[in-house]
């Protein structure tokens, strides 16, 4: 994961990291079977038990625990600023090979999970992949900010399992910052997402006065 500082939030244990990977693969191999499956039956009653275990593990308030009045009973604040999909398996994962203040580019692809038609990512997953790598990149140069707006514009189809490639330009105006990020296949434009935050130093940002973990 990117380096959080200045930090926008505490990072995820490392094993909520490899949990997560394995997670997505197990419900990409969930939505793969065919017939029912007597290891699945063994895997729910599984499930259950250890839900019941990591119950008396995690704060009976799910909310985050932010600023000086956050209270032990609620839960902490994970950042995501950076790579979302590392430590959360309902978020893609992606990688910059290049970040800096006016562009960046990397590489992506996305599991079975995120199908909607046949052997094509769905679209709403686009978005949330756009804004992730956006927001991403505003964080990493230090103004960052709510989003104002966010829209897509779908040109090809977007498939599955297959190695794209993504870029971003960002300009700023004053409070502003306006990014286009691009999904290609080769050199083949497939979507396109546009998105306006506001510009703000990270002392700023609600996450940037979360609640530390306890010790």
């Amino acid at each position: 994961m990117a380096d959080d500082t200045p930090r926008f939030g505490e990072r995820p244990l490392a094993q909520t990291v490899a949990a997560a990977g394995a997670l997505r693969r197990l419900a990409g191999q969930l939505l793969s079977l065919e017939q029912p499956h007597p290891t699945v039956e063994a895997m729910i009653e599984q499930v259950a038990q250890w839900e019941a275990e990591l119950a008396h593990a995690v704060p009976p308030d799910p909310t985050p625990r932010i600023g000086d009045d956050g209270a032990d009973t609620q839960r902490v604040y994970l950042s995501h600023a950076f790579d979302i999909g590392a430590f959360n398996p309902c978020f893609p994962e992606y990688e910059f090979d290049r970040i800096d203040a006016e562009a960046a580019q990397g590489r992506v692809a996305f599991p079975v999970v995120y199908e909607g038609p046949p052997g094509l990512v769905h679209g709403g997953f686009l978005a949330v992949f756009f804004d992730c790598v956006i927001q991403h990149q505003n964080c990493a140069t230090e103004l960052s900010g709510k989003t104002r707006s966010l829209s897509v514009k779908f040109r090809r189809p977007t498939p599955i399992l297959t190695d794209l490639r993504f870029d971003v330009t960002r300009t700023q105006e004053d409070r502003g910052v306006t990014s286009t990020a691009r999904l290609l296949l080769d050199d083949e434009v497939l979507c396109i997402g546009e998105a306006t935050t506001l510009a703000l130093s990270p002392d700023k940002l609600t996450g940037f006065n979360f609640g530390k973990r306890r010790g």
